[in-house]
């Protein structure tokens, strides 16, 4: 199938019945750039309650630049993936600061900015600004992978790389936008990991994979490894109704964020030890584990734990930031302005009703 019946075909497609999305058709590139940038490893589902929370609060760059960091938090709060958060805060300051608050109309330019990588400056370049650049999501990535038969692991740079130029050398002129949104779409609907629709897609006659029986096999990624576990303590450390938190620092996982005082439980340590040993390390202060409050299982990207929070008792010295940004006493029913993370949110909420029984 040649290139210019590709581009009809899925754009012709598209046309008829792209997903309804409220940065769809969106002018602004600053709605493009903050949409992308939440879809990042997010459900569409998820993105959308988010977004519009967002657009309201912050409507514009300088209105992004002129938040506290906190407040940006609080809001994404839930979302996850915490440093796209603070690179949007981080950028926007740069953008009002060097750009009179608009964004670079090149995906050159815009790669310079936080957080902005490959493909997200492509989708700003096509969609918000017109310009030939791809724009490769993972739903992308198979589609591509599919259409062209590609046998080798597409999570690499080289698949990037490859697929991505596959992707430029199909884009229509003036219409580089649609056709990467067309792309993604086909991925989300149509071109699933698993049963595709291929009895429903416009790129059907033209797709090797289906050609060849080979749509479960493709595209080829290289294996994860095993995500280690960790056992984890954290301190509820509560005095005139207040509790004591403290700030994460900056950079790093959940930086930024408000957190319940602890850490990792090391080697031949019980609960209770590491949770004394954390405290003196972190705070400066000696302490005594009483009650647990609750435990508590997530899953990051590459590790997963197990929290274990304790009614804690400080037994003498004055608690320092040590390891953090920052410690504050809060009012207990304050603690819902302070943004956290799902762990230390989970902690918070049983504090209230614990207290409230």
């Amino acid at each position: 199938m040649k290139t210019r019946t590709i581009q009809k075909r899925l754009l012709d497609w598209y046309r008829r019945g792209a997903r309804t999305l409220p940065w769809r058709g969106a002018l602004d590139p600053y709605a493009v750039w903050v949409s992308e940038v939440m879809l990042q490893q997010t459900r569409v589902e998820t993105v959308i309650p988010y977004y519009e929370r967002w657009m309201q609060t912050f409507p514009d760059v300088a209105s992004l630049a002129s938040a506290p960091q906190d407040e940006v938090l609080r809001l994404w709060e839930g979302l996850g993936y915490y440093s796209r958060a603070r690179n949007l805060h981080k950028a926007a300051v740069i953008i009002l600061r060097d750009h009179g608050g608009r964004l670079p109309d090149t995906a050159e330019k815009l790669r310079e900015l936080p957080g902005v990588g490959e493909y997200i400056a492509g989708a700003i370049a096509s969609i918000a600004f017109g310009r030939p650049e791809p724009a490769l999501d993972g739903n992308g990535l198979r589609v591509l992978a599919r259409l062209s038969g590609y046998e080798l692991p597409v999570n690499t740079a080289r698949g990037k790389r490859d697929l991505g130029e596959l992707l430029r050398g199909l884009l229509p002129a003036g219409e580089a936008g649609e056709f990467n949104q067309a792309i993604m779409d086909l991925g989300a609907g149509v071109c699933l990991p698993r049963s595709p629709r291929c009895d429903a897609c416009p790129l059907a006659g033209a797709c090797a994979a289906l050609a060849q029986g080979r749509q479960g096999e493709l595209p080829v990624r290289n294996g994860k490894k095993a995500n280690p576990h960790y056992e984890v303590v954290a301190a509820v450390i509560v005095e005139n109704s207040c509790a004591l938190i403290d700030k994460r620092s900056p950079d790093g996982l959940l930086g930024g964020l408000w957190e319940f005082p602890g850490g990792k439980v090391e080697d031949g340590e019980g609960l209770s030890q590491a949770l004394e040993r954390e405290l003196r390390e972190e705070l400066g202060v000696r302490a005594r584990a009483g009650d647990r409050l609750g435990v508590y299982r997530h899953a990051y990207t590459h590790f997963s734990v197990t929290v274990h929070a304790f009614f804690t008792a400080i037994t003498a010295g004055t608690p320092r930031a040590l390891q953090a940004e920052k410690v504050k006493w809060v009012p207990i029913e304050r603690l819902a302005d302070y943004p956290m993370g799902k762990v230390d949110r989970s902690i918070s909420s049983d504090l209230a009703k614990t207290l409230q029984d």
